[in-house]
């Protein structure tokens, strides 16, 4: 199903987020479209819809099987206006995911376990929220690769990630929150501006009447914020992201100034969530 406008998916596309999980893929670009979309729909989500400029190809085989709607995801406020817009028309309890293209969810086994199943199992411990990590996937040799993005030769730093306690207006901690940190986004932090930093994002959470996300990627209820449950750790997923490679080497103030993203704490990336595990980017609680 195609969308001419935002507002004509908000308008007539109730039936597409009535049961879930969703999947809402941003296309900023042409960059590995179709691995991003084909990586979502193999997840196991019921319907994946690529919001993206009519300038933007999708392979022909995908057409049939992904929601396009015509958007711009480069304009002001894209992200609350397609996440929050999703949420005001979704189903009771549906599940929805968003992401940007060159950017693959993994989650605890997701080589053998759908979406669907951890969100059934983060059903019975009483989370309305999944936590993922984004972690900074880049292209070892920026020679062969000058956009920063490729699959084959794609790595991850192995290590240099940690989290701060998340503070509210008066400096005091809040509860089951922290600002997780690492990637490029540190290494780099000099071309990063300080609000982007952070690589934690809620991306995967379930509707309720009012909710409504920033454009920090926070919830106005506190607890969607939050890494885990009071009781006992929960899992989480990562977000293997292409997104802040590219952008460094696209970026006229910074692409100079960067010959290589490798460093001693870079390896090569496996695309399998036993690798995630190992390095601990990504828990799979109490889910054996």
């Amino acid at each position: 199903m195609q969308f001419d406008s935002v507002d004509a998916f908000f308008n007539a596309g109730q039936a597409l987020v009535a049961k879930g999980p969703v999947a809402l893929i941003l296309i900023e670009d042409s960059t590995e479209v179709d691995s991003t979309l084909r990586h979502h729909m193999d997840a196991g989500f019921k319907s994946v819809i690529a919001f993206a400029s009519n300038d933007i190809i999708i392979a022909k085989d995908l057409r049939d099987q992904v929601h396009r709607v015509t958007f711009d995801p480069l304009s002001d406020a894209a992200l609350e206006t397609v996440v929050n817009g999703t949420i005001r028309i979704a189903g009771a309890n549906v599940w929805i995911f968003y992401c940007y293209n060159a950017e693959y969810l993994f989650h605890p086994f997701c080589e053998n376990r759908t979406v669907g199943e951890m969100i059934a199992f983060n059903v019975e411990e009483r989370r309305d929220t999944i936590l993922t990590y984004v972690v900074d996937l880049y292209a070892g040799d920026l020679g062969q690769h000058p956009s920063a993005v490729s699959l084959e030769d794609a790595h991850l730093d192995k290590s240099g990630y940690y989290a701060l306690a998340r503070k509210d207006r008066w400096n005091h901690d809040l509860e089951r929150q922290l600002d997780f940190f690492g990637g490029l986004r540190w290494r780099f932090e000099e071309h990063i501006p300080v609000p982007r930093r952070k690589i934690d994002r809620v991306a995967l959470f379930k509707v309720k009447q009012g909710l409504k996300i920033n454009a920090d990627h926070m919830f106005n209820d506190p607890e969607y914020n939050t890494y885990a449950c009071p009781w006992h750790h929960n899992l989480t997923a990562a977000i293997c992201s292409f997104r802040t490679a590219k952008a460094l080497k696209r970026n006229p103030g910074s692409t100079f100034d960067i010959e290589t993203f490798r460093w001693h704490n870079s390896t090569q990336f496996k695309w399998h969530s036993q690798q995630l595990l190992d390095l601990g980017l990504m828990e799979p609680g109490q889910w054996f």
